[in-house]
């Protein structure tokens, strides 16, 4: 046997380790070169890592969720085993002998995107498993078809949802597969249901003494626990959080805002140019009225770096845009969102949340933001405490728009009235300051004709 010691590469950047966040290989798989490995991830950025030689998997260098410096092992291949004549052969084990079996059995082929338990090993296949003797399933080894092509975080998801991705028809380009595919796919797929019981026969003689059936009660089985371990994504959203709530001392200010102009503006600009231009949101007028608001509170639109003890200001605006996906929590970053126009704005919005809930956000386009907006939409509440985006000293969440009752010229009249709940780092940005800066946000909601005064 040749072992060859596949290592951990260098990515780039000056990253000196990576999250090992997925195998797409197991014990005494096959590999073909170039054939995907293991998904790593950086700063949000997932790297998959594919096989210079092929051959075949003889060892796992980590669990899910280790760190791996630049040079450490990932994995060890056996390169003689890559020029066996029949290598789908060689994943499972020899038949025993007998007159009516073949002298091997081809499995089919692990799904590149099944991994392998934390601190399990490798245990040989029983033929017993094997659905059929004479007819082994197709697989991707076996037909010569290629490895799907779809991204790292399509292929943590058709895990998680248990999917086999060779048989999710791709509707990108060059057939990719994308996160609406999954969806189509889990719909589709069949649901297991259990078989209806025949009635009981009812018996001609019936014992009086015999007590009633009695409903049972919770058994051990009606309690499953899900492990879920966690890693990625998940583990670096939870660590800045954490990390976050830490170090900064929040303290949250909320405002009414009466938005009932501003709707109506939006209204008459969409009925006149959202066929030509783009249909506007609201979150296009509130980051114009945030960007016109902050050249006179420099200290809000500013990262602080606590342990050099340096607060740098910005004059530019990169307003971080909090997107949920299916993976997690990101905030792509709208760069210079001073420059950017409603239609403009509202462009960049769709783009970056494209760009993150597909999976293919770049690494320029998560960092470097001065402060951050962040909204749940429809579903907003009437008041949030959202948490400071580290290095940032402050972020403005926007709550849902709700009907109230208000009081105009001496009579009752119905308005659209909405939050905005925000938070600051105290170290950095004065009360004062703040309940300053979201009055004059509010100001301008409220006369939307400023906005566009210069």
């Amino acid at each position: 046997m040749s072992e060859y010691v596949i290592k951990m590469p260098d990515i780039g950047e000056g990253i000196v380790e990576a999250e090992l966040v997925a195998w797409h290989v197991q014990v005494g798989d096959l590999v073909r070169e170039d054939q995907a490995l293991a998904d790593v991830m950086t700063d949000k950025a997932s790297v998959e890592i594919p096989s210079p030689v092929a051959g075949r998997v003889v060892a796992l260098g980590a669990e899910l969720g280790a760190m791996l410096r630049v040079g450490s092992e990932l994995v060890r291949i056996d390169t003689q085993a890559g020029s066996s004549a029949d290598p789908v052969a060689m994943v499972a084990p020899a038949a025993p002998a007998a007159s009516s079996a073949p002298a091997a059995v081809s499995l089919p082929a692990a799904s590149p995107h099944q991994t392998v338990a934390a601190g399990s090993a490798a245990a040989p296949v029983a033929l017993a498993s094997a659905p059929s003797l004479q007819q082994p399933a197709p697989t991707l080894a076996t037909t010569g078809a290629l490895r799907p092509i779809a991204s790292p975080s399509v292929r943590r998801r058709a895990w998680e949802l248990g999917l086999d991705l060779a048989e999710v028809p791709g509707s990108g380009p060059a057939g990719r597969i994308m996160q609406s595919d999954l969806d189509a796919a889990a719909v589709r797929r069949p649901v297991a249901t259990k078989a209806p019981t025949a009635p009981a026969r009812t018996s001609v003689a019936i014992t009086p003494s015999a007590p009633p059936s009695m409903p049972r009660g919770p058994t051990t089985q009606d309690d499953a626990v899900q492990r879920i371990p966690v890693i990625g994504l998940r583990r670096r959203i939870a660590m800045q959080m954490q990390e976050a709530k830490r170090r900064i001392p929040h303290f949250a200010y909320v405002e009414e805002v009466d938005v009932t102009e501003l709707e109506g503006l939006r209204a008459q600009l969409n009925a006149a140019h959202a066929a030509s231009r783009g249909k506007l949101t609201l979150l296009p007028f509130i980051v114009r009225a945030i960007v016109r608001a902050l050249p006179d509170f420099p200290q809000i639109n500013a990262r602080f770096d606590d342990e050099k003890g340096v607060i740098e200001r910005h004059s530019a605006v990169h307003l971080g845009i909090a997107t949920q996906t299916d993976t997690g929590l990101l905030v792509p970053v709208m760069r210079h969102a001073q420059v950017l126009d409603l239609w403009a704005c509202a462009a960049e919005l769709a783009r970056l949340a494209e760009a993150a809930r597909g999976g293919h956000i770049t690494r320029d386009e998560m960092s470097g933001g001065t402060l951050t907006l962040t909204s749940l939409g429809a579903l907003g509440g009437i008041v949030t405490t959202p948490i400071i985006n580290q290095p940032e000293v402050g972020i403005v969440g926007i709550n849902r728009i709700v009907p109230r009752l208000a009081l105009r010229n001496g009579g009752v009249v119905e308005r659209q009235v909405m939050n905005l709940s925000s938070s600051f780092d105290h170290r950095v940005v004065d009360g004062m300051d703040a309940a300053r800066f979201i009055q004059a946000v509010r100001a301008a909601l409220e006369q939307p004709a400023t906005l566009f005064i210069e």
